[in-house]
């Protein structure tokens, strides 16, 4: 292992309990040991995921949320009595790792809770909202310290939770942790003083205005967590360790606006010199360790940074709010390990803090120690299947059921918490299998039908494998994007996959095949618009060979349009974003920790932006916008780029032996090209 790396393995202690390293996995939402959308039980995927990281050299492993009540049927997780007994056998066999496990409970969601878009109308309709209670229970599910909008349904206002919810709550949290005691688990961890959860939402002034003992002064704000801990120790003991999800500040402008890195802001939540106090605060209650970051509901791209955020984004704030407690520390937010190691080994931090890594790769740990970095799968940050809660104008939280369902899954390894749906099994009759298209589609039916035992033959009409992804990855903030090509052309290369560039395949009956996959991706949709041959297309500006000048229109505010706009903002360039719907990357499946950030950037940094709007002409230095009254207005540019969208080519239809994948069979996302690829690989 290289030596950079040594402090991350070296043993650390929660109070009594001692860690093996200094690597955490930090919780995520649809990873809990009990469940998800359904009744308690011990789930099995979840059960599984663990033990493979535990066997994979992880110190630390929180699991996701587990809700004091289901969220669907509302029964209280400390009365499934049974399951405790199935999780005090699991964690005899988990502890032979030599891992630990704390398992995080959660007080719930408060104004922050991803009210479904199809339940919308139930939420703000009294009769339908009190009909379905015994189902799903929205005014509980909402309930907030105050009376407040709701983070994903804004005209929604979430009721005020009672004093004697609050109380039965903090029963169910010691209850429930002693029930985790004697199950063997290690410790449990709060959710949350972070992310504008509801205990969260208790402690910030913009979000608390109760006038009882759980409201107004900093003692009263800070009550509710401080009575839990209390509970917890008076119930297991003092020595039980009791972790708390904490942000050490909010890096919140308003409702439904945070503060982008760097940027001068009033903060309306915990500022530095509250959280310096409440740390402490905390500590002196009980909690024996901070899990640690920054944001809410509000600022989410804190907590769950997209690309565009800063690696170890939070790490200068957790390191200082560390000098102010004398209990260990863990920093989590796009850290990297050598980054970690450093400043674990200066003592700014305790430990490293992982979560969505692990579900790209969930052995990167061991790669790691065995100097394998080249071979760690990176995770892209996309959002793409582990947190797919999408929210614009006009929407709640635009998220597909089965994606509620099941969070924490992966777009670039749908192995993860599949249940065995995508396990790579040996091919029962070998075959000689033809690729053509050599993107990332193209590669990963490659690589899996190898591994399953195929002969496979990648045909690239370019000198190089990547495809779309080459322009997409181009952009400054995409190294994770060039990370992931190289990872690829790796696999191709160390699997001994023929790939015969500079071949451009238009006849597919000449290949010498038992199976044909098409993967020869898409084409731009060409407006119908006077001077369009004025306008560059997205992928000539991706690709440089169409450079532009200073102001730059963009046609089409979906994430490409954005990212394009994004990144000329970047190098002082003035774009301005013409999009036809009523608000900016307005599509399901994109994350609005993603989404949020670039509409938070463009307002801040003064990016035009014209909605509900469409181009009339464009000319060699003008373009006429058309917004949707009918008034014209002319805007003086350099360029114009076209990002509106692709249709599909393929370049054949799909038969017996022919198979198409990504975006020649539908344009998509990573998920829906990767996802695809495992399909046909798997059925070859």
């Amino acid at each position: 292992m290289n030596k950079k790396y040594e402090a991350l393995f070296t043993p650390w202690k929660i109070g009594n309990l001692e860690i093996k390293n200094r690597i955490v996995l930090c919780p995520m939402g649809g990873t809990s040991l009990f469940g998800w959308m359904e009744p308690h039980h011990l789930d099995k995927d979840a059960c599984d995921f663990f033990m493979d990281l535990a066997k994979n050299n992880v110190g630390l492993i929180i699991p996701g949320i587990a809700p004091l009540k289901n969220l669907i049927g509302g029964q209280w997780l400390y009365k499934k009595k049974s399951m405790f007994k199935q999780l005090k056998s699991y964690m005899e066999e988990f502890h032979k790792t030599g891992a630990k496990m704390i398992v995080q409970l959660t007080a719930g969601f408060g104004r922050s809770f991803s009210i479904p878009n199809s339940l919308a109308p139930v939420a703000k309709n009294k009769f339908l909202s009190t009909l379905l209670k015994p189902i799903i229970n929205l005014p509980y599910l909402c309930a907030s310290p105050s009376v407040l909008p709701s983070r994903w349904l804004q005209d929604y206002q979430c009721r005020e939770i009672t004093i004697k919810e609050i109380k039965d709550m903090i029963k169910a949290f010691a209850l429930t942790s002693k029930l985790l005691k004697e199950a063997g688990v290690d410790g449990v961890e709060i959710h949350a003083v972070h992310e504008g959860y509801l205990l969260d939402q208790f402690t910030l002034e913009y979000t608390n205005h109760r006038t009882d003992e759980y409201g107004g002064s900093f003692e009263n704000r800070y009550r509710f967590p401080v009575e839990i801990v209390k509970a917890i120790k008076a119930e297991c003991g003092n020595d039980y360790p009791v972790t708390l999800r904490y942000s050490v500040v909010s890096k919140t402008r308003d409702f439904c606006e945070g503060a982008l890195p760097g940027e001068k802001f009033t903060e309306i939540g915990r500022n530095m010199k509250e959280s310096e106090i409440a740390a402490k605060y905390l500590q002196d209650a009980g909690y024996d360790m901070l899990d640690a970051d920054n944001g809410t509901y509000d600022a989410w791209y804190w907590a769950h940074p997209p690309l565009y955020m800063p690696k170890n984004c939070n790490l200068d704030d957790v390191a200082h709010i560390k000098n102010f407690v004398d209990i260990p520390v863990v920093c989590a937010g796009k850290m990297e390990p050598e980054v970690a190691s450093k400043a674990i080994k200066d003592g700014k931090i305790d430990a490293m803090g992982v979560a969505r890594q692990f579900l790209t790769d969930s052995h990167w740990v061991t790669k790691l120690m065995e100097d394998r970095i080249e071979d760690i799968q990176p995770c892209i940050y996309c959002h793409n299947a582990c947190l797919t809660m999408a929210h614009y104008k006009g929407v709640a939280n635009d998220q597909a059921m089965e994606d509620s369902k099941h969070m924490s899954r992966c777009a670039l390894n749908p192995t993860t918490m599949d249940g065995g749906k995508y396990d790579i099994k040996p091919a029962q009759k070998k075959k000689k299998v033809a690729v053509i298209g050599g993107g990332v589609g193209g590669m990963e039916v490659a690589r899996i039908a190898t591994l399953r035992g195929h002969n496979v033959t990648i045909y690239e009409k370019t000198d190089r494998l990547g495809g779309v992804f080459i322009p997409a990855g181009a952009m400054s903030f995409k190294s994770q994007d060039r990370k992931l090509l190289d990872w690829y052309r790796r696999q191709i290369d160390k699997l001994n996959i023929e790939v015969k560039y500079n071949t451009e395949i238009t006849d597919i009956s000449k290949l010498d095949a038992d199976e044909i996959v098409i993967a020869t991706g898409a084409v731009a949709k060409k407006l119908n618009i006077k001077g369009i041959e004025n306008a560059i297309e997205a992928i000539d500006f991706l690709n440089k060979t169409k450079l532009v000048g200073e102001n730059v229109a963009i046609i089409g505010g979906g994430l490409t349009g954005c990212e394009i706009a994004y990144e000329l903002s970047l190098n002082k360039k003035k774009p301005i974003i013409i999009e036809a719907k009523q608000d900016l990357m307005a599509v399901r499946g994109l994350c609005l920790a993603n989404s949020s950030y670039l509409r938070d950037y463009f307002k801040h940094n003064k990016v035009p932006v014209y909605l509900q709007s469409s181009v009339k002409e464009i000319t060699q230095n003008s373009i006429v916008i058309v917004d949707k009254d009918g008034v014209e207005h002319t805007e003086q540019i350099d360029n114009v780029i076209s990002c509106v969208g692709y249709n599909p080519n393929p370049i054949a239809k799909a038969g017996k032996h022919i198979h198409i994948v990504g975006d020649a069979l539908k344009v998509g996302n990573l998920r829906t090209v990767v996802w695809r690829a495992w399909e046909v690989a798997e059925k070859i």
